[in-house]
């Protein structure tokens, strides 16, 4: 992405059987050009006196063709075509089992001493000894800064003699901040073996919208558990208006316009999402603990919702009491369909996350897998109320999505731009599950356990779909340059839905009943094994309650 990709010959790229990184990837259609801001977009962000660039230039430096992910090797680059007057501040790696789509952040000293040479490097780890297809030999070495200050990155070389003391540049302690590993790069086995060579991307270790540690976009290099070496940090945003290179109002509606993603649910989905106003218009119901007998209709836009507060059990919402009308909610309403969209910082505010929540005012049942049998759960994985939610996160450099993350129950998964299906130029596609309603970057069969017994997840493409970029509403966003009036329902911090109203115990004897006896085994490892969502032991709480509100995903 953004800039030009340029390798040690290009020809390669020609080769009918070249490995995935061996080709850029890019989006499918050219950014547009966003509305005039201040200070998204604009290619370098002040981080208070460190001035950042995203580089994703690179010249690749060396190469592993066995090992890491799928045993397709790593690939280490170095950034080339620095802008005037910046310095290189790490190396980048990736796994080659998918297109190269990497970056680093390269600094330019805007105070006076934020950056300084260092003053050795200590070789951490060469691959001389080892018995793979590889690009000759590779070094990875890791800079000795000078006192009060820190490395943000390794250098990576193809020779063992040690690199220029100019090709790299520490930086001041204040400008750094504690980071972590997150994702496994590669190593020389086909899994991670914390007892030996193992590369691992990093991030931030404290993340959310007041966090200030921005990402490299670099690796960390780990010779097994006992590895003493001193941990990289990450860089930090000491701008005092930090948020200034997030997207404004108008620059939002942009950037809506570019990425909003499809939403397609399966051909046998029966509880389809809506908006809030639905289901409150329709018969929603508000319920207060010790006057059960007495529920009230919840007003439009749920302005008589008691707010605030915590989620004390008090108070709870449901469909409504007539069967006929608790029918026809549960099963939605597409043509009233809202997603509903809270934008956030992230990484510093070197990142824009936007996470748009779909709301379904029922969770349909559950269906296990068991071998080649697909065995429906009764009432179990019923709940009234449900909320899933895609997290599209945007550089604030360029404005390119990087990633989006995809909610699965009580957990999700994010994916790269580069592994996402795309309709429409830049717009993805999220596939909604049968009844569960967690959302999946591929249609298919997701299952929730292992050697073919679990929680059956499917998804498909059907007629039944939403426009997100047509059907949103901004209803949050936690920085002053978007700051707008969230519609009452989003500080209703209570149940969406009532808690258990029938007896587990009892669905899953049914269930039993009809088992084959060597199922009946599997059967139990797999209710053991299911999340309390899927029990339907508490009715879900709303967007606001979720610790990815003010933090990151989980």
């Amino acid at each position: 992405m953004g800039n030009c990709i340029t390798f040690s010959s290009m020809a390669s790229l020609q080769r009918k059987d070249a490995s995935p990184i061996e080709t850029a990837f890019k989006l499918p259609s050219p950014l547009p050009t966003w509305p005039h801001g201040t200070g998204f977009a604009l290619g370098t962000i002040d981080l208070g006196g460190l001035v950042a660039s995203r580089v994703s230039s690179l010249n690749k430096v060396w190469a592993a063709h066995e090992g890491g992910p799928d045993n397709l090797g790593a690939t280490f680059f170095e950034p080339s075509k620095l802008p005037e007057g910046f310095f290189m501040l790490a190396c980048y790696g990736q796994a080659n089992n998918k297109p190269l789509d990497g970056w680093v952040l390269a600094g330019k000293d805007g105070s006076g001493g934020a950056l300084r040479k260092p003053t050795d490097y200590t070789l951490v780890w060469s691959s001389e000894s080892l018995k793979i297809k590889q690009d000759g030999y590779g070094y990875i070495w890791l800079p000795v800064p000078p006192e009060g200050y820190k490395a943000v990155g390794h250098v990576v070389t193809s020779s063992p003699e040690k690199p220029p003391l100019d090709k790299i540049r520490c930086v001041r302690l204040d400008f750094t901040d504690q980071c972590e590993t997150d994702s496994w790069i590669w190593g020389p086995d086909k899994s991670s073996d914390t007892s030996s060579f193992n590369v691992y991307s990093l991030r931030p270790a404290n993340r959310g919208i007041q966090a200030l540690g921005v990402s490299v976009g670099t690796f960390l290099a780990q010779n097994g558990a006992n590895d003493t070496s001193p941990a990289l940090s990450c860089l930090k945003n000491n701008n005092p208006n930090y948020t200034s290179s997030m997207p404004n109002i108008s620059q939002l509606q942009a950037l809506f316009q570019a990425y909003s993603p499809f939403v397609y649910f399966h051909p046998d989905e029966t509880y389809l999402p809506t908006s809030v106003n639905w289901f409150v218009s329709n018969g929603a119901l508000l319920y207060k603990k010790g006057d059960e007998s007495n529920p009230v209709a919840v007003k439009l836009n749920g302005s008589n919702l008691p707010l605030g507060g915590s989620n004390d059990g008090a108070y709870w919402l449901d469909l409504p009491k007539d069967q006929a009308a608790k029918e026809r909610v549960k099963k939605g309403d597409l043509q009233s369909f809202q997603a509903y969209a809270h934008v956030k910082p992230m990484y510093g505010a070197t990142f824009t996350d936007i996470a748009l929540w779909l709301f379904y005012p029922f969770n349909g049942p559950a269906r296990a897998k068991l071998e080649l049998i697909t065995i429906p759960l009764g009432k179990i994985g019923e709940h009234v109320g449900d909320w899933e939610h895609v997290t599209l996160r945007i550089s604030n450099f360029t404005g390119e999505l990087w990633e989006v993350y995809f909610s699965q129950h009580s957990s999700g998964t994010w994916v790269n731009a580069s592994e996402l299906e795309f309709q429409s130029g830049n717009r993805f596609v999220a596939y909604a599950s049968l009844n569960g309603h967690a959302l999946y970057s591929k249609p298919g069969l997701v299952l929730q356990g292992s050697g073919g017994i679990g929680i059956r997840n499917d998804t498909a493409k059907s007629k039944m779909v939403v426009d997100t970029q047509v059907a949103h509403s901004l209803i949050a966003a936690d920085y002053p340059s978007a700051s707008i009036s969230s519609p009452p329902w989003v500080n209703y911090l209570r149940e969406w839905g009532p808690k258990i109203t029938y007896d587990t115990a009892e669905e899953l004897k049914k269930v039993e009943q009809v088992l084959p006896a060597k199922l009946k085994l599997a059967f139990d490892s797999v209710v053991k094994s299911l999340p309390s969502e899927l029990l339907g032991e508490e009715g879900p709480t709303g967007p606001k309650v979720k610790n990815n509100w003010s933090g990151d995903e989980v």
